[in-house]
């Protein structure tokens, strides 16, 4: 079986091996299962391993050797969250609610990767229903971060991240409702995309907010993130919030890499709780762009310190709306009692954990005659102020830098009993969300806790459809590192 060190090899490094036949996809996909078998049991990044996987990828290497032209990720081995529907596969949402639920169609994002060639090695594990920043709310056990197993990976995509960040998958696909792609990417190293909303379709994803819901890549370079986008982006009718990014995207600044960028660096961002060693990390980032030649200046988004609040009322309330369905009637966990009403209430007690369920009852309050416009309604008029703060912003500069995260990867258990906590961990993240803008979590530094070494993520945030600003800051970051 070929060598290969699968800490160096990208996506576009499997590709080139794969067209020039230096590995078949079979050896790769082998590996990688290896890789599964003696990490996965420790990590707990998998739910599931697919056991399709290696005739998947011997129809891959037949193709190549046909000398057909190789699709796009033609033999790429990839992780898919566990809200993402596969045809035929299981599909739980980290729940015991869906725990048998086999998915009848194809999410659009999973067909576009079939029809580029992607090979899928097996569904990730997640918070359930994604409601959570530590993939301790899974019901099937934590994820475990590989650079200190004491602490979280994030959430609530840790899975798809430590899959990617343990050599166990070249790829994975996670989706970012209030940071769920870019946190766990920043706590594991790793890069992490979240699109624009509207870029990338939303079809056969298990929904928790509607509104703010996106897929998006985690890779190991800004190069993968970019190729694995422009697979998945695009107009589905299936989805009538998605667009086609093409006729709207904002081009990089004229002269290409070579253009100096306007950066701005929201102040509302840098406040007394981000940790010392965190800000040296973000800083250095600054000083490099500023290094380069690029113009660097303070802007404000003032309504940002209200965004939790607003993120914690509009997500239960839909998150309320989204999961009313799963009610054990017509698919899904069903509890039998002696009433209509006894079966939806033993179903939902024995099918929810206790997050999803705190957040269904928030939901149902705000949203509940006499509290709606106190609560749901004034949200939603300060979520359309969030968002002309940052139309204003980006009116002064191409794209902003913030961190992803206030502290480094926080141990598991040392959250879970305080929720308040829990939800600040996105303080920096949901403003992206509830404005719909594109942001990137890209590995910049590490800082040392108890002995370990813990990666720490540079957030770079661009005006909708943006997000070939994103990459090409990003690669500017990648090259001076």
């Amino acid at each position: 079986m070929t060598r290969i060190n699968l800490s160096e090899l990208t996506v576009k490094g499997a590709r080139e091996m794969l067209h020039k036949g230096d590995i078949s996809a079979r050896e790769l996909v082998s590996i990688y299962q290896e890789e599964i078998k003696s990490k996965n049991k420790t990590l707990n990044a998998y739910l599931e391993v697919f056991d399709d996987a290696f005739q998947k990828a011997e129809e891959a290497d037949e193709r190549i050797k046909s000398g057909q032209e190789p699709r796009v990720l033609e033999g790429v081995p990839v992780a898919i969250k566990d809200n993402i529907l596969i045809k035929g596969k299981i599909c739980s949402a980290g729940s015991r609610m869906l725990e048998n639920y086999a998915s009848s169609y194809d999410a659009h994002v999973v067909q576009k990767l079939k029809e580029a060639g992607a090979i899928f090695l097996g569904r990730a594990n997640m918070d359930e229903f994604a409601m959570g920043s530590s993939t301790e709310n899974s019901a099937y056990g934590a994820t475990k971060n590989p650079y200190d197993e004491s602490r979280v990976p994030g959430g609530s995509s840790g899975g798809s991240a430590v899959a990617v960040a343990s050599n166990m998958a070249l790829a994975s696909l996670g989706s970012d409702t209030g940071g769920s792609i870019r946190q766990p990417a920043g706590f594991c190293g790793v890069v992490g995309l979240k699109p624009t909303y509207g870029a990338v379709s939303r079809s056969g994803l298990i929904a928790m907010a509607s509104s703010l819901d996106q897929i998006g890549p985690i890779t190991k370079t800004v190069d993968d993130a970019e190729l694995i986008f422009n697979v998945i982006k695009g107009k589905d009718a299936k989805d009538s919030t998605s667009v086609d990014p093409a006729h709207l995207a904002v081009a990089p600044p004229s002269g290409g890499r070579a253009a100096k960028l306007k950066i701005g660096v929201p102040k509302e961002f840098f406040t007394e709780g981000v940790d010392k060693d965190v800000l040296e990390v973000v800083n250095r980032a600054i000083e490099t762009f500023k290094g380069l030649g690029h113009e660097v200046k303070e802007v404000s988004l003032p309504h940002s310190p209200y965004a939790l609040a607003v993120y914690y009322i509009i997500v239960p309330a839909e998150v309320s709306a989204n999961l009313a369905r799963f009610e054990g009637i017509r698919y899904g966990l069903h509890k039998h009692a002696k009433n209509l009403l006894s079966e939806y209430v033993e179903t939902r007690a024995a099918g929810f954990g206790k997050e999803v369920r705190r957040r269904i009852i928030l939901g149902t309050h705000v949203l509940s005659s006499g509290y709606y416009d106190a609560y749901y309604g004034r949200a939603s008029k300060v979520r359309v102020l969030i968002k002309k703060d940052f139309e204003k912003a980006f009116g002064e500069v191409d794209l902003m830098v913030a961190p992803v995260s206030p502290k480094p990867a926080f141990k598991i258990g040392e959250k879970v009993d305080d929720p308040l906590s829990m939800y600040l961990e996105d303080i920096f993240l949901v403003p992206i969300n509830l404005a719909g803008v594109p942001a990137l979590s890209l590995p910049y530094g590490q800082v040392q806790r108890e002995g370990k070494n813990l990666p720490v993520g540079i957030q770079l945030i661009a005006p909708w459809f943006g997000e070939n600003i994103l990459f090409e800051a990003g690669r500017i970051l990648e090259a001076h590192r």
